[in-house]
Formats: C-alpha cells, structure tokens, sequence
C-alpha cells in the first residue's frame, strides 16, 4: 500500500470543523459511525493499584468484567445508542500478550452479549502499551519488547477488539531532555526525525496487521511529548508557550498513522488530533473536563470543540459515592454528548454557537488553549500541508504556533504574562536560527544526543 500524501485540507471552511461530523466517518460492521453526526462517549478504565502477574490474572479479569458489566448496564440505563470502551493495557499485559489479549476477549465477549440483548452499538479500542523504554532496550524494532507488541495488537484484533492504537513513544528519551531544558532545537529532532521515522515503521506494522484481521487500525497520539510538555507547564516548570509550540508541532509526528493508512479514530489523549482532523477528515477522540479523573489541563471545554468521540482518559476501578468510577465518569461523559447531539439537533447554528461557546471559554486564559480553536487549527493547518517533508514541517508548526500565539495576545484575545511574551520571541528567534537544510540540521544535532539511544534507532555518527 503506497503512502498517502496530504497536501490540502479536508475542509474548505472553518465552520466544518465542529464535533460529531467528518469528513470520512469510520463505520463498523454493526452500524456504529464515528463521525457521522452523532457524538458518542468513549470510555477508558484501568485497574486500582494491584499487582499483574499470573497468580492475580483471574482477579484482574474479573475485575474487568466488573467494570464493563456496569458500563453496560448504565448505557441501558441512560438509554445509550452506542459508545466506545478503550482498553489501554498495562505494561505487564503487553510483555506478557496472553494476559493482555484474555482482558480484552473479556471485555469485548460482554460487549457483544449486552449489544445482542438490547440493540446497544458498541465496539472496542485496543492500545497495547508501548513498552520500548527503559535500560533494558537494544532496538525499537525488534527483540522481545517488539515482538510482544505486536503479538498483542494481532491477537486483540483476533479477540474482537475494533480499533487499534498506541501511545508510541519514538524519540521520547530525546524529547523529555528537550522539554526539561525548553530546547526547541531538540524537540523538533525528537518530533520529525526520530518520532516521524519510528511512527513510519511502527504504523507499517500495525496497519497489516489491521488489514490482515480486518479491523480499523485508528491513531496514534504525541501524549509522551505533548501531554508531557503540558503537565509540566501547569507545574510552572516550563513556559506555557514552549508547552503549546510542542502540541503543535506534535501534529506532525502523528499525521504519519494517517499517511501510512490508519483511519480514525484518532486517540483521545492526543490533543493535536485537531489538526490530524482538519489535514485529513479523518474523525477524532478527546477529552476534557471529564478527563480530570487522570490529569488536570487547561483545556476542559475546547477540547470538544472537535470530537467524534468524548473521552475520560482513563480511570481506575474505586468506589465512590455515587458508584464505580468506570461508571461515574461514564455518565458523566454521557450527559455531554448528549447536550451537544441535541444542539446539532438544532441546525448548525446552534452547533457552532455550542462549539464557540467551548473554545471562546478557555482560549484566551492559556496558550495551550489557543492553539486548539477551531479558527487557529484551520489556519495554522493551512498552511502546514503546503509544506513538505517532516522537519520542515515541524520546524513550520512551531514558528505558526508561535505566531498565532503573538497575533493573539496583541489582539486580545489571549492573555500572556510578560515572562511568557518573552518566551514567545526567545522560541521564534531559536526556531528561525536553525538550518533550512534537513542534513545539516541533523549533522548539528547528533553530538547533542546519546549514542546508546541512537542505536536503537539504526542511527550512527
């Protein structure tokens, strides 16, 4: 299969870039169309702090089963039409697929039996943990770490699961050692060199994998550079601005799951999803204020301004109050989508008033808001697809990113503290100093780098 090549947008305006609808909606066997007009929640889980190991499997599985039998059962309860479960698998179940592919027949073997019995439309996203990290590691592309990851993409997929995902982690070792010193320089080898040539051949993989057991090979998501850079960010340990640049530029990065045929939807923990929505058409997940069971960010509401699917990141199996937190945070994700349905319900007037609504309540508070408006993707993604080759690209988004963060502090529309203005020009004169020419850039950044870790990426100097 030839690589895709994007170079205009999907949409001709602004105004069609608004949740529940895109341009190519994925839809699945039993009728559940991501993208096409409807928004559904997508909801993710994980286990309460406990060990996973073969003597705990069967706790852990029934544990799991508890967690998608109350989902279910409230999805009948709300009179849910459909939604989306997302099981990211812990990294003991990606090491070991067996385990990893057992939670997921047990989680999509409920699924089947309460959509059999009440019409309920559901399906299943896998992402199988990226375990390339660590000491341990010689390759990314081969040993046991390789070799388990996809074993536990292909038997997922045989399981039942829909969709397949990943959090790759291609160049985070580079990436977190830009972002703790706020080099650009570095961030952008992470991002277009190292990030965009690991991405090409991890998603070769998954989406043959994906062809081979027809499923829907989805997205990916930068959320080990861009979500890393944010979390940082709300600690005041690093600009908000350098933040936002990279969540930016991350777009990039991920695009290429697209170009090598993934085809939504897009992973709710990528917050650059915007911009593979308005490059590609392609529908996306994301998550929000409902996502605050797993992090906080400034970005609540415009995050939705988007979405195909509403997500709650992830939360762990404890009591609460009003119930399991699984369950919780899905009812919580179901009143949102069903506010906003009703508001396309209405015409897109409406829609978009709802929408605005979203974006104009966070955007002018912090930058990494900004750069997720509607108006500021659209143009800012404009101008990135005329642009070719990654590190160009890369290089671009972050100089756009900088520039529509300058346009809007001057215009009001974004409030900066002066040590953030001051950022904003430190970042843009760094990015503008590097070499137009890929080689050369490489050639300067290499000796700044650890060969070790290089190595792993069949890099030598």
């Amino acid at each position: 299969m030839s690589k895709r090549n994007f170079t205009k947008l999907a949409y001709d305006s602004c105004d069609d870039l608004i949740f529940s609808l895109a341009k190519y909606p994925v839809i699945l066997k039993n009728g559940l169309s991501i993208g096409g007009g409807t928004l559904y929640p997508e909801i993710n889980f994980t286990l309460p702090p406990m060990s996973v190991e073969e003597a705990t499997m069967p706790q852990v599985l029934g544990i799991y089963r508890e967690i998608i039998e109350g989902i279910c059962t409230r999805a009948r309860e709300l009179e849910v039409s459909g939604f989306v479960a997302e099981i990211e698998t812990l990294p003991p179940m990606t090491m070991n697929p067996k385990w990893g592919i057992d939670v997921c027949k047990t989680v999509v073997d409920i699924i089947k039996e309460h959509e059999a019995k009440y019409g309920i439309k559901a399906a299943v996203r896998i992402t199988p943990n990226d375990i390339r990290e660590g000491p341990q590691l010689q390759h990314m592309w081969r040993g046991a770490e390789w070799d388990c990851m996809l074993e536990t993409f292909e038997g997922c997929a045989n399981a039942g699961a829909d969709f397949l995902a990943i959090e790759s982690v291609g160049g985070k070792e580079i990436h977190d050692e830009a972002t703790i010193s706020c080099d650009i320089a570095k961030s952008i080898f992470a991002l277009s060199i190292i990030g965009c040539k690991d991405m090409n051949k991890l998603w070769t993989e998954i989406v043959a994998i994906a062809d081979k057991t027809g499923t829907v090979a989805s997205g990916d998501t930068a959320c080990g550079f861009g979500n890393t850079a944010m979390v940082l960010a709300e600690k005041n340990y690093i600009p908000k601005v350098f933040a936002a640049a990279v969540r930016v530029m991350t777009a990039v990065r991920s695009l290429v799951a697209i170009e090598c045929g993934a085809r939504g939807p897009h992973k709710d923990c990528g917050y650059e999803g915007v911009y593979i929505k308005a490059i590609t058409g392609t529908p996306i997940s994301t998550e929000g204020r409902v996502a605050a069971c797993a992090h906080l960010s400034p970005v609540g509401n415009v995050a939705v301004c988007m979405a195909d699917l509403w997500s709650n990141e992830s939360v762990q199996h404890i009591k609460l109050l009003g119930g399991m937190a699984p369950t919780v945070s899905f009812e919580q994700l179901v009143y949102d989508c069903r506010m906003l349905n009703e508001g396309s319900t209405r015409g897109k007037d409406t829609a978009l008033l709802l929408r605005d609504i979203c974006a104009d309540s966070d955007s002018k508070l912090d930058p990494q808001a900004y750069v997720l408006r509607p108006d500021v993707v659209f143009d800012i993604s404009k101008k990135l697809v005329e642009i070719e080759g990654y590190y160009k690209r890369t290089k671009a988004a972050g100089l756009l990113a900088l520039e529509a963060m300058r346009e809007g502090s001057e215009a009001g529309r974004l409030m900066l503290s002066d040590r953030e203005k001051v950022w904003l020009d430190n970042l843009t004169e760094q990015i503008e100093a590097l070499p137009e020419d890929e080689a050369e850039f490489v050639r300067e950044m290499l000796p700044e780098c650890d060969k070790t870790v290089l190595a792993r990426y069949d890099i030598e100097f």
